[in-house]
């Protein structure tokens, strides 16, 4: 029943997306990204686009969707919106939170991004502008990953917490009990090979141009920033996808260290009953309000 609603969800949201792209007029910003995309296929080797342009996309969407947060901790009006107001941030923990970031990113995610380029070559993976997908196809593509590695990241994620396992390594991530979106990937390298092989296995399935590779990263670090920023700030456009756990779902998770193990969606922590605890939480925290 609930892999049945998962399909037909997808299913209708492709449907919908094809069709608003169908009426919407032509992209003007096209002819601009098809002339820097050409620029690149034509100026850099494979391997370069694949390594190199790979790495700086990841490093420049995570610090840039990481900006607005570590922004916010410097402005009064955006404390009110602050889930954990009690714990802010510290340049100490900021300072070893890029620490380690530095260390993962380039002794570790560093060594897999250069395997892109094989994995490229040995999928037959296109670069070039002709070939690659309308959006309606990038963005459904996108979804299909994040499907997978939230199944992946629920049931990984939760045996990390096993008590015979979680001191080794998942310990390290549970460092700071309010997270902010720098803190992210931060995780014992161990973890970061773990559940970081989840965000591979939708590649494997879906992949049919570099260009969807760069989408999934950009779509999988918004949210992991998203949800461990510690602010639930109005409007998120985000909370309009269904299912989406949001920012006050994984911050319990960092707050109680038990329950709401998956990464982006609710639907397994509410079918498994892994959110009792939170969903608790939450009514006690509507009853405050309403005595206030």
């Amino acid at each position: 029943m609930e892999v049945n609603g998962t399909v037909n969800v997808l299913v209708s949201a492709y449907l919908a997306v094809e069709y608003v792209d169908a009426v919407l007029p032509g992209n003007p910003l096209q002819p601009s990204l098809k002339h820097a995309w050409t620029y690149m296929v034509d100026n850099y080797t494979k391997f370069q686009i694949a390594t190199w342009g790979s790495l700086f996309v990841h490093e420049f969407i995570y610090f840039s969707f990481c900006l607005p947060g570590f922004l916010f901790q410097f402005m009064p009006f955006m404390q009110r919106y602050k889930i954990q107001p009690d714990k802010p941030e510290t340049w100490e923990k900021q300072w070893r939170c890029l620490k380690m970031l530095i260390f993962n990113h380039f002794c570790i995610q560093l060594p897999l991004i250069c395997g892109t380029y094989y994995f490229t070559e040995f999928f037959n993976i296109p670069y070039d502008w002709d070939a690659m997908p309308r959006w309606p196809y990038l963005l459904a593509q996108c979804v299909g990953c994040a499907v997978v590695e939230d199944t992946w990241h629920y049931f990984l994620h939760r045996l990390l917490h096993h008590r015979r396992i979680y001191k080794h390594i998942h310990k390290v991530h549970h460092e700071f009990t309010s997270p902010f979106g720098m803190q992210a990937e931060y995780a014992h390298p161990a973890e970061t090979l773990i559940l970081g092989f989840g965000f591979f296995i939708g590649i494997i399935l879906f992949c049919n141009h570099v260009s969807m590779l760069w989408a999934w990263v950009a779509c999988r670090l918004m949210e992991t920033i998203d949800v461990h920023s510690g602010y639930d700030v109005p409007m998120n456009p985000l909370h309009l996808i269904p299912f989406y756990a949001g920012t006050r779902f994984h911050d319990f998770h960092h707050m109680n260290f038990v329950g709401n193990y998956a990464s982006t969606f609710t639907w397994w922590d509410r079918l498994l009953k892994t959110d009792s605890q939170y969903n608790k939480y939450m009514l006690r925290q509507d009853d405050t309000k309403k005595e206030q």
